[in-house]
């Protein structure tokens, strides 16, 4: 086994170390973004795993999924927890990806991928316990804003990227709101934590 995920089991270690790989070799050959993965950091992820283990986290939901990798984290989290990760991906042949690489990772049983469009509901009812977003940043408050009214007391959104990129209006919304405490957590690309209060 890799040093990435060994203690997640052989399975979701492999294909975490081939994913990994081949997101680092898109970056190398300077792939256009569009054309990249783009999937979250190693640590990021190791936080995502412990963060829902950590607050036993049974339904969450993951906005843009990309090809999984971000969802294998949370999918080995609810293996845990006897949860399941609803994620949501935008292009179809990276949900078909997606989906693949969980059951590679035999993980099909705690999170699985759908085709959602932008601006579309999330296939999800609530309450849900944790919020995981990492899509196109100018998107992010409108996902914030939809995908808020599922989010229980006391649940979590996390969003990536913003130290890398510039969210600072999702993080000025979220700072603003009465209902939310927020704080960023400069892992790897930047993560904002927000808890609904």
């Amino acid at each position: 086994m890799s040093d990435i995920a060994p203690k997640l089991g052989e399975q979701i270690d492999r294909v975490l170390t081939r994913l990994y790989a081949e997101d680092h070799e898109q970056r190398r050959l300077g792939l256009p973004t569009e054309q990249r993965t783009r999937n979250i950091d190693i640590e990021s992820g190791r936080f995502l795993f412990t963060l829902a283990v950590g607050m036993r986290a049974q339904r969450v939901l993951e906005i843009g999924s990309s090809n999984g990798v971000s969802t294998i984290w949370l999918g080995a989290a609810m293996a845990r927890t006897g949860g399941f990760v609803h994620g949501t991906e935008i292009l179809p042949e990276r949900v078909t990806d997606a989906n693949l690489n969980l059951a590679e990772a035999g993980l099909a049983e705690w999170a699985d991928v759908q085709h959602v469009i932008a601006g579309d509901p999330p296939p999800i009812s609530g309450p849900v316990d944790l919020i995981f977003i990492d899509a196109e940043k100018d998107d992010y408050t409108a996902h914030f804003e939809r995908a808020l009214p599922l989010l229980r007391t006391g649940g979590l959104i996390v969003a990536d990227n913003v130290v890398s990129h510039d969210c600072s209006a999702y993080q000025a919304h979220v700072r603003e709101r009465a209902d939310i405490e927020t704080v960023t957590v400069p892992l790897d690309r930047g993560l904002e934590i927000s808890v609904r209060l």
